[in-house]
Protein backbone atom coordinates (compact mmCIF):
# COMPACT_ATOMS: atom_id res chain seq x y z
CA UNK A 1 0.00 0.00 0.00
CA UNK A 2 1.36 3.44 -1.00
CA UNK A 3 1.87 6.23 1.84
CA UNK A 4 -1.58 8.08 0.75
CA UNK A 5 -3.37 4.95 1.61
CA UNK A 6 -2.02 4.49 5.03
CA UNK A 7 -3.27 8.57 5.71
CA UNK A 8 -6.59 7.48 4.12
CA UNK A 9 -7.08 4.62 6.69
CA UNK A 10 -5.29 6.83 9.38
CA UNK A 11 -7.93 9.42 9.08
CA UNK A 12 -10.77 6.99 8.80
CA UNK A 13 -9.88 5.47 11.81
CA UNK A 14 -9.71 8.77 13.63
CA UNK A 15 -13.15 9.60 12.52
CA UNK A 16 -14.25 5.71 13.86
CA UNK A 17 -12.33 6.76 17.44
CA UNK A 18 -13.67 10.13 17.44
CA UNK A 19 -17.60 9.20 16.07
CA UNK A 20 -17.24 6.23 19.31
CA UNK A 21 -16.08 8.94 21.83
CA UNK A 22 -18.86 11.07 21.34
CA UNK A 23 -21.68 7.91 21.38
CA UNK A 24 -20.19 7.00 24.67
CA UNK A 25 -20.43 10.57 25.95
CA UNK A 26 -23.51 10.72 24.75
CA UNK A 27 -25.11 7.80 26.03
CA UNK A 28 -23.26 8.63 29.64
CA UNK A 29 -25.00 12.13 29.86
CA UNK A 30 -28.31 11.04 28.95
CA UNK A 31 -28.76 7.72 31.47
CA UNK A 32 -27.43 10.08 34.09
CA UNK A 33 -30.49 12.47 33.38
CA UNK A 34 -32.53 9.19 32.71
CA UNK A 35 -31.82 8.38 36.54
CA UNK A 36 -32.25 11.67 37.64
CA UNK A 37 -35.68 11.82 36.07
CA UNK A 38 -37.18 7.89 37.06
CA UNK A 39 -36.23 9.13 40.71
CA UNK A 40 -37.79 12.30 40.18
CA UNK A 41 -41.07 10.72 38.75
CA UNK A 42 -40.92 7.38 41.49
CA UNK A 43 -40.98 10.24 44.17
CA UNK A 44 -44.09 11.80 42.25
CA UNK A 45 -46.03 8.72 41.54
CA UNK A 46 -49.26 7.26 42.78
CA UNK A 47 -48.04 3.75 44.56
CA UNK A 48 -51.81 2.11 44.26
CA UNK A 49 -51.24 2.24 40.38
CA UNK A 50 -48.32 0.17 40.20
CA UNK A 51 -48.81 -2.43 42.84
CA UNK A 52 -49.77 -6.04 41.98
CA UNK A 53 -52.84 -8.22 42.95
CA UNK A 54 -53.01 -11.95 44.17
CA UNK A 55 -54.91 -14.21 41.12
CA UNK A 56 -57.79 -15.61 43.06
CA UNK A 57 -57.02 -19.31 41.98
CA UNK A 58 -54.21 -18.76 44.31
CA UNK A 59 -55.84 -17.48 47.18
CA UNK A 60 -56.32 -21.12 48.48
CA UNK A 61 -53.09 -22.68 48.49
CA UNK A 62 -50.57 -22.24 51.12
CA UNK A 63 -47.92 -20.28 49.33
CA UNK A 64 -49.66 -17.85 47.34
CA UNK A 65 -47.53 -16.16 44.09
CA UNK A 66 -48.25 -12.48 43.23
CA UNK A 67 -49.37 -11.82 39.59
CA UNK A 68 -48.65 -8.44 37.95
CA UNK A 69 -51.83 -6.67 37.08
CA UNK A 70 -52.75 -5.67 33.62
CA UNK A 71 -53.23 -1.70 34.20
CA UNK A 72 -49.79 -1.96 37.08
CA UNK A 73 -48.12 -3.02 33.78
CA UNK A 74 -49.41 -0.66 31.16
CA UNK A 75 -48.24 1.83 34.20
CA UNK A 76 -45.08 0.92 34.46
CA UNK A 77 -44.37 0.92 30.60
CA UNK A 78 -45.96 4.16 30.34
CA UNK A 79 -44.20 5.90 33.02
CA UNK A 80 -40.42 4.40 31.15
CA UNK A 81 -41.80 6.51 28.71
CA UNK A 82 -42.41 9.60 30.78
CA UNK A 83 -38.77 9.19 32.07
CA UNK A 84 -37.13 9.17 28.73
CA UNK A 85 -39.54 12.33 27.69
CA UNK A 86 -38.67 13.95 30.82
CA UNK A 87 -34.85 13.28 30.21
CA UNK A 88 -35.09 14.90 27.49
CA UNK A 89 -36.53 17.92 28.27
CA UNK A 90 -33.74 18.23 31.19
CA UNK A 91 -31.43 17.84 28.20
CA UNK A 92 -32.90 20.55 26.33
CA UNK A 93 -32.63 22.69 29.19
CA UNK A 94 -28.59 22.07 29.85
CA UNK A 95 -28.40 21.90 25.96
CA UNK A 96 -27.73 25.71 25.71
CA UNK A 97 -25.54 26.06 29.29
CA UNK A 98 -23.97 23.68 28.27
CA UNK A 99 -22.74 24.61 24.67
CA UNK A 100 -22.38 28.46 26.77
CA UNK A 101 -19.98 26.86 29.22
CA UNK A 102 -17.96 24.34 26.62
CA UNK A 103 -16.58 27.53 24.54
CA UNK A 104 -15.37 29.25 27.32
CA UNK A 105 -13.31 26.69 28.13
CA UNK A 106 -12.09 25.42 25.22
CA UNK A 107 -11.22 29.59 24.85
CA UNK A 108 -9.47 29.18 28.65
CA UNK A 109 -7.35 25.67 27.80
CA UNK A 110 -7.43 25.56 24.15
CA UNK A 111 -4.59 22.47 24.17
CA UNK A 112 -5.49 21.06 27.48
CA UNK A 113 -5.33 17.11 26.84
CA UNK A 114 -7.87 16.28 29.10
CA UNK A 115 -10.70 18.45 27.25
CA UNK A 116 -9.99 16.96 23.75
CA UNK A 117 -13.49 15.08 23.96
CA UNK A 118 -15.38 18.89 24.13
CA UNK A 119 -15.34 19.51 20.58
CA UNK A 120 -18.01 21.49 17.99
CA UNK A 121 -18.75 17.93 16.71
CA UNK A 122 -19.61 16.57 20.29
CA UNK A 123 -21.97 19.91 20.90
CA UNK A 124 -23.56 19.69 17.57
CA UNK A 125 -24.55 16.14 18.23
CA UNK A 126 -26.13 17.10 21.17
CA UNK A 127 -28.27 19.54 19.49
CA UNK A 128 -29.35 16.81 16.99
CA UNK A 129 -30.07 14.36 19.25
CA UNK A 130 -32.08 16.44 21.39
CA UNK A 131 -33.97 17.85 18.66
CA UNK A 132 -34.86 14.22 17.71
CA UNK A 133 -35.61 12.93 20.56
CA UNK A 134 -38.14 16.07 21.17
CA UNK A 135 -39.45 15.27 18.16
CA UNK A 136 -40.37 11.35 18.90
CA UNK A 137 -41.53 11.96 22.12
CA UNK A 138 -44.15 14.85 21.24
CA UNK A 139 -45.38 13.49 17.95
CA UNK A 140 -44.60 9.65 19.32
CA UNK A 141 -43.91 8.28 22.67
CA UNK A 142 -46.76 10.47 24.98
CA UNK A 143 -49.06 9.90 22.66
CA UNK A 144 -48.52 6.68 22.58
CA UNK A 145 -48.47 6.21 26.63
CA UNK A 146 -51.66 8.33 26.86
CA UNK A 147 -53.53 5.90 24.66
CA UNK A 148 -51.88 2.98 26.22
CA UNK A 149 -53.24 3.84 29.75
CA UNK A 150 -56.67 5.06 28.46
CA UNK A 151 -56.79 1.36 26.15
CA UNK A 152 -58.65 -1.33 26.84
CA UNK A 153 -58.15 -3.26 24.08
CA UNK A 154 -60.96 -4.13 20.61
CA UNK A 155 -64.33 -5.94 21.74
CA UNK A 156 -64.26 -9.17 21.01
CA UNK A 157 -60.08 -9.72 20.99
CA UNK A 158 -57.96 -11.54 24.11
CA UNK A 159 -57.77 -8.98 27.05
CA UNK A 160 -54.53 -8.31 27.98
CA UNK A 161 -51.14 -6.15 27.20
CA UNK A 162 -50.97 -7.06 23.72
CA UNK A 163 -54.38 -6.27 23.01
CA UNK A 164 -53.65 -2.60 24.50
CA UNK A 165 -51.15 -2.28 21.97
CA UNK A 166 -52.62 -3.14 18.84
CA UNK A 167 -55.17 -0.40 20.10
CA UNK A 168 -53.06 2.02 20.82
CA UNK A 169 -51.32 1.62 17.32
CA UNK A 170 -54.57 2.12 15.52
CA UNK A 171 -55.14 4.72 17.18
CA UNK A 172 -51.96 6.06 16.71
CA UNK A 173 -51.96 5.86 12.87
CA UNK A 174 -55.45 7.58 13.14
CA UNK A 175 -53.80 10.55 14.97
CA UNK A 176 -50.65 10.77 12.89
CA UNK A 177 -53.17 11.15 9.87
CA UNK A 178 -54.95 13.88 11.30
CA UNK A 179 -52.04 15.96 12.01
CA UNK A 180 -50.52 14.85 8.96
CA UNK A 181 -53.71 16.34 6.82
CA UNK A 182 -53.74 19.80 9.37
CA UNK A 183 -50.46 20.92 8.98
CA UNK A 184 -50.57 20.14 5.04
CA UNK A 185 -53.63 22.00 4.92
CA UNK A 186 -52.09 24.87 7.20
CA UNK A 187 -49.17 24.57 4.74
CA UNK A 188 -51.09 25.47 1.79
CA UNK A 189 -53.50 27.76 3.58
CA UNK A 190 -50.00 30.15 5.06
CA UNK A 191 -47.71 29.62 1.45
CA UNK A 192 -50.02 28.81 -0.79
CA UNK A 193 -46.82 27.35 -2.94
CA UNK A 194 -46.70 24.30 -4.86
CA UNK A 195 -43.11 23.74 -3.70
CA UNK A 196 -44.29 24.30 -0.57
CA UNK A 197 -47.08 21.89 -0.70
CA UNK A 198 -44.50 18.92 -1.99
CA UNK A 199 -42.35 19.43 0.44
CA UNK A 200 -44.78 17.68 3.21
CA UNK A 201 -44.64 14.72 1.52
CA UNK A 202 -41.10 14.61 2.34
CA UNK A 203 -41.39 12.83 6.20
CA UNK A 204 -38.15 13.36 7.44
CA UNK A 205 -36.54 16.73 5.90
CA UNK A 206 -39.80 18.58 5.87
CA UNK A 207 -42.72 17.67 7.57
CA UNK A 208 -40.93 17.09 11.60
CA UNK A 209 -39.13 19.87 10.91
CA UNK A 210 -41.94 22.50 10.16
CA UNK A 211 -44.32 20.33 12.83
CA UNK A 212 -41.43 21.00 15.20
CA UNK A 213 -41.45 24.59 14.44
CA UNK A 214 -45.01 25.22 15.13
CA UNK A 215 -45.14 23.16 18.27
CA UNK A 216 -41.99 25.33 19.15
CA UNK A 217 -43.49 28.33 18.33
CA UNK A 218 -45.67 27.70 20.82
CA UNK A 219 -44.00 26.73 23.34
CA UNK A 220 -42.25 30.16 22.95
CA UNK A 221 -45.54 32.30 23.41
CA UNK A 222 -45.98 29.75 26.37
CA UNK A 223 -42.84 30.82 27.92
CA UNK A 224 -44.06 34.83 27.19
CA UNK A 225 -46.88 34.31 29.11
CA UNK A 226 -45.53 31.99 31.96
CA UNK A 227 -41.77 34.21 32.24
CA UNK A 228 -43.23 37.25 33.50
CA UNK A 229 -46.27 35.95 36.33
CA UNK A 230 -42.89 33.26 37.39
CA UNK A 231 -40.93 36.54 38.12
CA UNK A 232 -43.51 38.10 40.06
CA UNK A 233 -43.95 34.72 41.62
CA UNK A 234 -40.59 34.00 42.90
CA UNK A 235 -40.64 36.97 45.30
CA UNK A 236 -43.96 35.67 47.25
CA UNK A 237 -42.55 31.83 47.08
CA UNK A 238 -39.18 33.22 48.55
CA UNK A 239 -40.92 35.10 51.13
CA UNK A 240 -42.71 32.47 52.38
CA UNK A 241 -39.83 29.78 52.51
CA UNK A 242 -37.43 32.62 54.10
CA UNK A 243 -38.11 33.90 57.76
CA UNK A 244 -38.48 37.07 57.27
CA UNK A 245 -36.99 39.95 59.90
CA UNK A 246 -39.29 40.96 62.79
CA UNK A 247 -40.23 44.06 61.15
CA UNK A 248 -42.60 42.52 58.31
CA UNK A 249 -43.94 39.15 59.97
CA UNK A 250 -44.45 38.48 63.69
CA UNK A 251 -44.05 35.06 64.40
CA UNK A 252 -45.36 34.91 67.84
CA UNK A 253 -48.59 36.46 67.08
CA UNK A 254 -49.21 33.45 64.23
CA UNK A 255 -48.09 30.96 67.21
CA UNK A 256 -50.68 32.04 69.09
CA UNK A 257 -53.24 31.97 66.58
CA UNK A 258 -52.34 28.76 64.79
CA UNK A 259 -52.35 27.13 68.49
CA UNK A 260 -55.83 28.88 69.49
CA UNK A 261 -57.58 27.68 66.23
CA UNK A 262 -56.28 23.74 66.71
CA UNK A 263 -57.52 23.60 70.39
CA UNK A 264 -61.23 25.55 69.10
CA UNK A 265 -61.37 22.95 66.33
CA UNK A 266 -60.08 19.90 69.04
CA UNK A 267 -62.80 20.67 71.49
CA UNK A 268 -65.14 20.72 68.76
CA UNK A 269 -64.38 17.33 67.54
CA UNK A 270 -64.40 16.07 70.68
CA UNK A 271 -67.99 17.74 71.50
CA UNK A 272 -69.71 17.06 68.61
CA UNK A 273 -73.29 17.30 70.19
CA UNK A 274 -72.10 21.25 71.69
CA UNK A 275 -73.05 22.25 67.85
CA UNK A 276 -76.77 22.48 66.40
CA UNK A 277 -75.26 22.14 62.76
CA UNK A 278 -74.08 18.77 61.25
CA UNK A 279 -70.12 18.55 61.88
CA UNK A 280 -67.85 16.86 59.01
CA UNK A 281 -65.60 15.10 61.19
CA UNK A 282 -63.06 14.13 58.08
CA UNK A 283 -62.88 17.92 57.10
CA UNK A 284 -62.22 18.96 61.22
CA UNK A 285 -59.73 16.40 61.34
CA UNK A 286 -57.58 17.63 58.10
CA UNK A 287 -57.76 20.64 59.44
CA UNK A 288 -56.17 20.31 62.79
CA UNK A 289 -53.74 18.04 60.91
CA UNK A 290 -53.11 21.02 58.58
CA UNK A 291 -52.68 23.46 61.27
CA UNK A 292 -50.58 20.89 63.47
CA UNK A 293 -47.89 21.24 60.14
CA UNK A 294 -48.02 24.84 60.06
CA UNK A 295 -47.39 25.22 63.26
CA UNK A 296 -44.57 23.03 63.74
CA UNK A 297 -43.22 25.26 60.10
CA UNK A 298 -43.72 28.11 62.75
CA UNK A 299 -41.61 26.93 65.64
CA UNK A 300 -38.77 26.21 63.05
CA UNK A 301 -39.25 29.46 61.52
CA UNK A 302 -39.33 31.05 65.19
CA UNK A 303 -35.88 29.09 65.99
CA UNK A 304 -33.98 30.35 63.23
CA UNK A 305 -30.67 32.58 64.02
CA UNK A 306 -30.47 36.23 63.86
CA UNK A 307 -28.22 36.00 60.70
CA UNK A 308 -30.83 33.97 58.72
CA UNK A 309 -33.85 36.41 59.43
CA UNK A 310 -32.10 39.54 59.50
CA UNK A 311 -29.76 38.80 56.34
CA UNK A 312 -30.74 35.88 54.38
CA UNK A 313 -34.08 37.33 53.39
CA UNK A 314 -32.51 41.12 52.61
CA UNK A 315 -30.01 39.04 50.43
CA UNK A 316 -32.45 36.97 48.51
CA UNK A 317 -34.81 39.66 47.26
CA UNK A 318 -32.10 41.32 46.41
CA UNK A 319 -30.70 38.75 43.96
CA UNK A 320 -33.90 38.25 42.65
CA UNK A 321 -34.47 41.75 42.16
CA UNK A 322 -31.01 42.04 40.64
CA UNK A 323 -31.28 39.05 38.31
CA UNK A 324 -34.86 40.29 36.70
CA UNK A 325 -33.63 44.06 36.13
CA UNK A 326 -30.71 42.41 34.45
CA UNK A 327 -33.18 40.33 32.39
CA UNK A 328 -35.13 43.28 31.41
CA UNK A 329 -32.00 45.37 30.65
CA UNK A 330 -30.91 42.84 28.59
CA UNK A 331 -33.76 42.39 26.45
CA UNK A 332 -34.22 46.16 25.88
CA UNK A 333 -30.70 46.38 24.57
CA UNK A 334 -31.54 43.71 22.20
CA UNK A 335 -34.67 45.91 20.99
CA UNK A 336 -32.42 48.52 20.43
CA UNK A 337 -30.37 46.34 18.30
CA UNK A 338 -32.57 44.77 16.38
CA UNK A 339 -33.42 48.29 15.38
CA UNK A 340 -29.93 48.79 14.51
CA UNK A 341 -28.13 45.58 13.12
CA UNK A 342 -29.70 43.05 11.33
CA UNK A 343 -27.04 40.92 13.18
CA UNK A 344 -28.79 41.09 16.21
CA UNK A 345 -31.46 39.06 14.51
CA UNK A 346 -31.86 35.17 15.50
CA UNK A 347 -30.41 32.63 13.18
CA UNK A 348 -28.99 29.25 12.43
CA UNK A 349 -25.53 27.95 12.72
CA UNK A 350 -24.33 24.67 10.75
CA UNK A 351 -21.12 24.62 11.89
CA UNK A 352 -20.07 24.86 15.68
CA UNK A 353 -16.91 26.13 15.85
CA UNK A 354 -16.43 26.35 19.62
CA UNK A 355 -13.01 27.74 21.04
CA UNK A 356 -12.26 30.71 18.92
CA UNK A 357 -14.45 33.62 20.53
CA UNK A 358 -16.12 34.24 23.01
CA UNK A 359 -20.36 34.80 22.84
CA UNK A 360 -20.05 37.68 25.75
CA UNK A 361 -18.72 40.96 25.61
CA UNK A 362 -17.40 40.16 29.32
CA UNK A 363 -15.82 36.94 28.64
CA UNK A 364 -16.27 34.46 30.76
CA UNK A 365 -17.90 36.42 33.60
CA UNK A 366 -20.41 37.53 30.79
CA UNK A 367 -21.24 33.82 30.06
CA UNK A 368 -21.64 32.93 33.69
CA UNK A 369 -23.80 35.40 34.22
CA UNK A 370 -26.03 33.88 31.02
CA UNK A 371 -26.03 30.61 32.10
CA UNK A 372 -27.49 32.10 35.62
CA UNK A 373 -29.98 34.00 33.45
CA UNK A 374 -31.11 31.31 31.45
CA UNK A 375 -31.74 29.09 34.39
CA UNK A 376 -33.26 31.76 36.43
CA UNK A 377 -35.78 32.49 33.42
CA UNK A 378 -36.30 29.06 33.39
CA UNK A 379 -37.29 28.12 36.72
CA UNK A 380 -39.38 31.18 36.52
CA UNK A 381 -41.46 30.26 33.62
CA UNK A 382 -42.21 26.68 35.50
CA UNK A 383 -43.69 28.44 38.18
CA UNK A 384 -45.53 31.00 36.21
CA UNK A 385 -47.12 28.01 34.39
CA UNK A 386 -47.68 26.30 37.65
CA UNK A 387 -49.12 29.35 38.87
CA UNK A 388 -51.76 30.30 35.95
CA UNK A 389 -55.04 29.37 36.62
CA UNK A 390 -55.00 27.39 33.71
CA UNK A 391 -52.62 24.84 34.19
CA UNK A 392 -52.70 24.80 38.19
CA UNK A 393 -54.52 21.90 38.19
CA UNK A 394 -51.95 19.98 36.13
CA UNK A 395 -49.60 20.75 39.02
CA UNK A 396 -48.13 16.93 40.28
CA UNK A 397 -48.57 16.08 44.12
CA UNK A 398 -46.20 14.28 46.26
CA UNK A 399 -47.06 10.76 46.03
CA UNK A 400 -50.18 11.34 44.52
CA UNK A 401 -50.04 11.70 40.75
CA UNK A 402 -51.95 9.56 38.34
CA UNK A 403 -50.68 8.39 35.65
CA UNK A 404 -52.52 10.67 33.40
CA UNK A 405 -51.63 14.05 34.73
CA UNK A 406 -47.78 13.14 35.15
CA UNK A 407 -48.07 12.52 31.25
CA UNK A 408 -49.04 15.79 30.60
CA UNK A 409 -46.61 17.47 32.75
CA UNK A 410 -44.01 15.87 31.24
CA UNK A 411 -45.20 17.00 27.36
CA UNK A 412 -45.78 20.55 28.85
CA UNK A 413 -42.45 20.75 30.79
CA UNK A 414 -40.66 19.03 27.25
CA UNK A 415 -42.85 22.07 25.06
CA UNK A 416 -41.12 25.08 27.36
CA UNK A 417 -37.80 23.37 28.00
CA UNK A 418 -37.66 22.49 23.87
CA UNK A 419 -38.43 26.31 23.04
CA UNK A 420 -35.76 27.49 26.01
CA UNK A 421 -32.79 27.80 23.52
CA UNK A 422 -35.10 29.82 20.91
CA UNK A 423 -36.52 31.97 23.42
CA UNK A 424 -32.80 32.83 24.27
CA UNK A 425 -31.78 33.54 21.57
CA UNK A 426 -34.74 35.28 20.54
CA UNK A 427 -34.01 37.66 23.74
CA UNK A 428 -30.86 38.36 23.16
CA UNK A 429 -29.43 36.73 26.56
CA UNK A 430 -27.28 35.14 24.58
CA UNK A 431 -25.21 35.48 21.22
CA UNK A 432 -24.52 31.59 20.79
CA UNK A 433 -26.60 30.76 17.49
CA UNK A 434 -28.89 27.90 16.89
CA UNK A 435 -27.47 24.72 16.04
CA UNK A 436 -28.86 21.95 14.03
CA UNK A 437 -32.34 22.28 13.17
CA UNK A 438 -33.20 24.77 15.74
CA UNK A 439 -32.06 27.80 13.93
CA UNK A 440 -34.25 26.16 10.44
CA UNK A 441 -37.85 27.81 11.91
CA UNK A 442 -39.13 30.12 9.65
CA UNK A 443 -40.58 32.42 11.74
CA UNK A 444 -36.87 33.37 13.17
CA UNK A 445 -36.36 35.68 10.40
CA UNK A 446 -39.31 37.85 10.74
CA UNK A 447 -38.32 40.98 11.61
CA UNK A 448 -41.65 42.02 13.01
CA UNK A 449 -42.37 39.11 15.08
CA UNK A 450 -38.77 38.71 17.18
CA UNK A 451 -39.58 42.52 17.77
CA UNK A 452 -42.85 42.35 18.80
CA UNK A 453 -42.07 39.12 20.93
CA UNK A 454 -38.87 40.88 22.22
CA UNK A 455 -40.91 44.22 23.11
CA UNK A 456 -43.88 42.18 24.88
CA UNK A 457 -41.49 40.45 27.42
CA UNK A 458 -40.32 43.52 28.49
CA UNK A 459 -43.73 44.99 29.05
CA UNK A 460 -45.40 42.42 30.50
CA UNK A 461 -42.16 41.74 33.16
CA UNK A 462 -41.72 45.24 34.24
CA UNK A 463 -45.60 45.69 34.38
CA UNK A 464 -45.75 42.62 36.93
CA UNK A 465 -42.94 43.09 38.74
CA UNK A 466 -43.72 46.78 39.15
CA UNK A 467 -47.73 45.52 40.51
CA UNK A 468 -46.56 42.78 42.35
CA UNK A 469 -43.63 44.59 44.34
CA UNK A 470 -45.40 47.24 45.14
CA UNK A 471 -48.30 45.57 46.85
CA UNK A 472 -46.03 43.25 48.28
CA UNK A 473 -44.50 46.11 49.97
CA UNK A 474 -47.63 47.88 50.95
CA UNK A 475 -49.20 44.59 52.33
CA UNK A 476 -46.30 43.66 54.86
CA UNK A 477 -46.18 47.37 55.41
CA UNK A 478 -50.18 47.30 56.42
CA UNK A 479 -49.48 43.94 58.43
CA UNK A 480 -46.30 45.07 60.37
CA UNK A 481 -48.19 48.29 62.01
CA UNK A 482 -51.12 46.66 62.15
CA UNK A 483 -52.84 48.50 60.29
CA UNK A 484 -55.17 45.24 58.73
CA UNK A 485 -56.72 44.88 61.86
CA UNK A 486 -58.26 48.22 61.96
CA UNK A 487 -62.21 48.45 61.37
CA UNK A 488 -61.67 51.07 58.73
CA UNK A 489 -60.93 49.68 54.95
CA UNK A 490 -57.24 50.15 54.05
CA UNK A 491 -57.09 50.30 49.91
CA UNK A 492 -55.29 47.71 48.29
CA UNK A 493 -55.43 45.11 51.26
CA UNK A 494 -58.58 42.60 52.09
CA UNK A 495 -60.20 44.08 54.93
CA UNK A 496 -59.88 41.67 58.29
CA UNK A 497 -63.36 39.72 58.57
CA UNK A 498 -65.71 40.42 61.84
CA UNK A 499 -64.96 37.08 63.21
CA UNK A 500 -60.87 37.72 63.36
CA UNK A 501 -61.98 41.26 64.99
CA UNK A 502 -63.72 39.91 67.64
CA UNK A 503 -60.73 37.70 68.09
Amino acid sequence: MEAADYEVLSVREQLFHERVRECIISTLLFATLYILCHIALTHFKKPAEFTTVLSPRTLTTEAPQPVDDEDATVNKIALELCTFTLAVALGAVLLLPFSIISNEVLLSLPRNYYIQWLNGSLIHGLWNLVFLFSNLSLIFLMPFAYFFTESEGFAGSRKGVLGRVYETVVMLMLLTLLVLGMVWVASAIVDNNKASRESLYDFWEYYLPYLYSCISFLGVLLLLVCTPLGLARMFSVTGKLLVKPRLLEDLEEQLYCSAFEEAALTRRICNPTSCWLPLDMELLHRQVLALQTQRVLLEKRRKASAWQRNLGYPLAMLCLLVLTGLSVLIVAIHILELLIDEAAMPRGMQDASLGQVSFSKLGSFGAVIQVVLIFYLMVSSVMGFYSSPLFRGLRPRWHDTAMTQIIGNCVCLLVLSSALPVFSRTLGLTRFDLLGDFGRFNWLGNFYIVFLYNAAFAGLTTLCLVKTFTAAVRAELIRAFGLDRLPLPVSGFPRASKKAQHQ
